[in-house]
């Protein structure tokens, strides 16, 4: 089943909710569980310099959901998804005004994420030129009353780690908000130096209209829960679109669209989506090989084996009997 909630609808559900937050003064923290309707998790959010809120998520929804997002002024945000559909990128969303989109959520697929939400303003208060103002830089991320730029950069290993540690804050009371301080401010300047190319450019964001964007993501989310038997290129774009006369979205369009989003092809994805997904199974050891390679989409056993040492340098035998590559070289575990 899809449920389909316009902003209102979505921000009356939560407000019921905060009714029963939960509240730690020594740390200005929230916790809000979600909406029993929609699923199970929580949203704890805590303001750790004025005006500036971190939010981290953890949920998982009990149907396909749909929110239809109205156009409305965003403030400056960044975000690391650590578990979800969309892990392989952040997202940094520019303040202005955001184009109306449909936000999607999958059903039984549990989302971890940090956000940090601030008005632009501050970039100048911590990351600040000469004169106090906000870098030349980091102008397009201030955009007032005109739409806002989205930015889809890369993750890396240390913006990662930098959101696991935020999550998983050993501290209580002043030590922890202390903590969060420094690590926030961290995770800010790896996003923004991420967007940094040379000669002080920026990376440019996609050239596409927000819905076909929203679309993109969704194709993505489609494979995602399809590895084992996605669809081809041309029901993929049936499934999502409606840019052309023929009701889907362009091939061509699709193809590119992915590559400028992602950084990498269909193809590809959904490979590297297979092997990541083959290599936790063989770690737990509960499956063969063989058993493995049909599961995540391979009838061919030669070829699975072939494409999973191409990716991680050891075959699926010795993956499957406790052996691990670190850094291009193999160890066996104890």
């Amino acid at each position: 089943m899809t449920i389909t909630l316009t902003t209102k609808e979505w921000e009356e559900l939560w407000a019921e909710a905060e009714m029963n937050s939960q509240k730690n003064p020594e740390s200005n923290e929230y916790i809000y569980q979600m909406p029993r309707q929609l699923g199970k998790g929580y949203v704890r959010e805590i303001e750790v310099y004025p005006h500036l809120l971190l939010s981290i998520s953890d949920s998982e929804y009990y149907d396909d959901v749909l929110i239809k997002v109205s156009e409305y002024n965003h403030p400056l945000q960044f975000h690391v998804g650590l578990l979800g559909v969309n892990t392989d990128d952040t997202l940094i969303s520019g303040a202005g005004v955001q184009h109306s989109w449909i936000a999607k959520n999958p059903k039984s697929q549990r989302s971890i994420g940090v956000d940090i939400h601030m008005p632009p303003e501050l970039l100048g208060t911590f990351f600040s030129t000469a004169d106090g103002k906000i870098p030349s830089q980091f102008s397009l991320l201030a955009k007032g009353d005109d739409w806002q730029t989205m930015l889809w950069p890369k993750k890396t290993a240390a913006v990662h780690s930098v959101a696991e540690q935020i999550i998983n804050c050993p501290y209580q009371g002043i030590a922890k908000r202390m903590y969060l301080q420094v690590r926030v401010l961290e995770l800010i300047r790896l996003q923004l130096t991420s967007m940094l190319v040379d000669q002080g450019g920026v990376q440019k964001p996609p050239r596409m209209k927000a819905e076909t964007i929203a679309r993109i993501h969704h194709a993505k989310e489609i494979l995602h829960s399809r590895l084992e038997n996605p669809p081809s290129l041309l029901e993929l774009s049936q499934l999502v679109g409606v840019s052309d006369a023929c009701g889907g979205l362009r091939l061509r369009t699709l193809r590119r669209g992915f590559q400028e989003l992602f950084s990498t092809t269909v193809f590809s994805y959904i490979t590297n989506q297979r092997m990541e997904w083959a290599e936790k199974l063989l770690r737990q050891g509960d499956l063969s090989v063989a058993e493995v390679a049909n599961l995540v989409g391979y009838s061919n056993l030669g070829h699975f084996a072939a494409t999973f040492k191409r990716r991680f340098g050891i075959t699926p035998g010795k993956c499957l009997v406790g052996k691990k590559s670190v850094s291009g070289s193999e160890a066996v575990s104890e």
